[in-house]
């Protein structure tokens, strides 16, 4: 199968105006407007959209004009200047947050009158972070490091390893069901993950209120010291209160 495509839009357009003028394409039948269509889509390679477009326009004003290409764009505040700029500061001090160095730009434009710093001094955190993901930046910062996630030892979901030590309590909430429309109490059930001594309480509901002097009173039972809380994901035993009592 033959296919055929010109060299360049300006060709194609030219070779199609003759086209349609030698063979007086406006005042053909409709049945050979279809065959010199597929001559001139077979011999193009264009689309038929396109084809059709340049045809509506040679019947219009006779000509196949060859449009230039004009791509919207925005205007750009923030010069590559204003990049080097923002590496450099990163560069020196080890790629502050976005606010703190808003902070120093507007710092150095308003306190100290540095101009090069007046675009810098309006931008927003947002927009700072767009200008940190550009290539251009990138190319210009020597290390890029991503968020690191602060260390906290509650809430983390992990099993735990006592090592064959007491002191890690396993803690769950049962809900014992409700009777005719009321709701029946909560059962809190701690076992030590080494020795399965286990303590057992109960309260009518699981908000911090009602949990947190339980919780006091059944670490109180155990008889050696708890080094660990281990419990699922329920909030009602990873709060600040239960944090609190932990510490």
């Amino acid at each position: 199968m033959l296919t055929f495509k010109g060299r360049s839009r300006e060709e194609i357009y030219a070779w199609i105006k003759r086209t349609l003028r030698s063979y007086k394409y406006r005042s053909r039948p409709r049945l050979e407007k279809g065959v010199l269509r597929q001559y001139m889509l077979k011999m193009t390679g264009i689309s038929n959209s396109q084809l059709t477009r340049l045809i509506t326009q040679f019947c219009r004003i006779g000509h196949v004009l060859v449009r230039p290409y004009q791509r919207h764009s925005f205007p750009t505040k923030y010069t590559r200047e204003d990049q080097l700029l923002l590496a450099e500061l990163d560069n020196n001090n080890e790629r502050l947050s976005g606010k703190a160095t808003v902070a120093i730009f507007k710092r150095e434009y308003n306190l100290f009158g540095r101009s090069e710093y007046q675009r810098l001094s309006e931008i927003s955190v947002a927009h700072l972070y767009r200008l940190r993901q550009g290539s251009f930046y990138r190319n210009h910062t020597l290390t890029i490091e991503k968020t690191k996630p602060s260390s906290c030892k509650y809430g983390e979901r992990r099993r735990p390893d006592p090592q064959g030590k007491p002191g890690l309590i396993r803690v769950d909430t049962v809900h014992q069901g409700g009777l005719n429309g009321e709701k029946g109490m909560y059962h809190i059930n701690t076992i030590d993950e080494v020795t399965q001594w286990e303590v057992i309480g109960c309260v009518e509901k699981i908000s911090e209120h009602y949990l947190v002097p339980v919780l006091k009173h059944l670490m109180t039972q155990y008889p050696f010291t708890i080094h660990g809380f281990h419990s699922d994901n329920g909030s009602e035993h990873v709060n600040k209160k239960v944090v609190k009592l932990l510490s």
